[in-house]
């Protein structure tokens, strides 16, 4: 007997965490849109480090490589800072989307935002362009991707709907809104 291969859906592993579930493989444009100012400052921090360390070590053991030896340098030394700073910054709000982190804010986000979806008719995880198939693979390739994202830039860029919660409590608190606008307006 076959099957359909384009509609196996292989839930995600649930990780046990202090903190609730958000989404097991948030899409990019969450993770940035969901981050803290103070992840900003954290990134621009780490982004600093290097080209900062590197002009200090200048100024204290001069290499003198002569004129226009040194800027080549900073230049690496600051892309280097900023791919750094980058991945601190989307690592430390991913984080908080898995629930390792506190993530109460990002939580009533999350919340907030579904329910506008759920009560405007619109899909919870966006619409894609591309087959069911190819949005299951995607999710398996990019779930808990932010985890190993030190090593290899893994990131979702796909709208599916395999995001390991129940997205029930979503249609429920649209419900119960919907319910009291209702009474309010009786």
């Amino acid at each position: 007997m076959a099957s359909d291969l384009s509609t196996v859906v292989v839930p995600p592993k649930r990780v046990v965490t202090d903190y609730p579930l958000i989404d097991s493989d948030p899409h990019l444009r969450r993770v940035f849109g969901y981050a803290r100012p103070s992840d900003y400052a954290v990134g621009a921090g780490a982004a600093a480090v290097s080209p900062i360390a590197f002009w200090v070590m200048e100024r204290v053991s001069p290499s003198h490589v002569g004129r226009g030896g040194f800027a080549p340098v900073m230049r690496l030394a600051t892309a280097i800072g900023l791919i750094g700073g980058l991945h601190l910054f989307y690592q430390r709000s991913a984080q908080r989307f898995y629930g390792f982190t506190e993530n109460a804010r990002e939580v009533e986000m999350d919340m907030r935002e579904m329910v506008e979806k759920v009560k405007m008719g619109r899909p919870l995880y966006g619409t894609s362009q591309v087959s069911d198939y190819i949005q299951g693979v995607a999710a398996r390739n990019s779930r808990y991707s932010q985890l190993f994202i030190h090593v290899l830039p893994w990131f979702n860029i796909v709208n599916h709907d395999q995001h390991g919660v129940d997205t029930a409590k979503y249609y429920q608190q649209a419900e119960r809104e919907l319910e009291a606008e209702r009474v309010k307006a009786a």
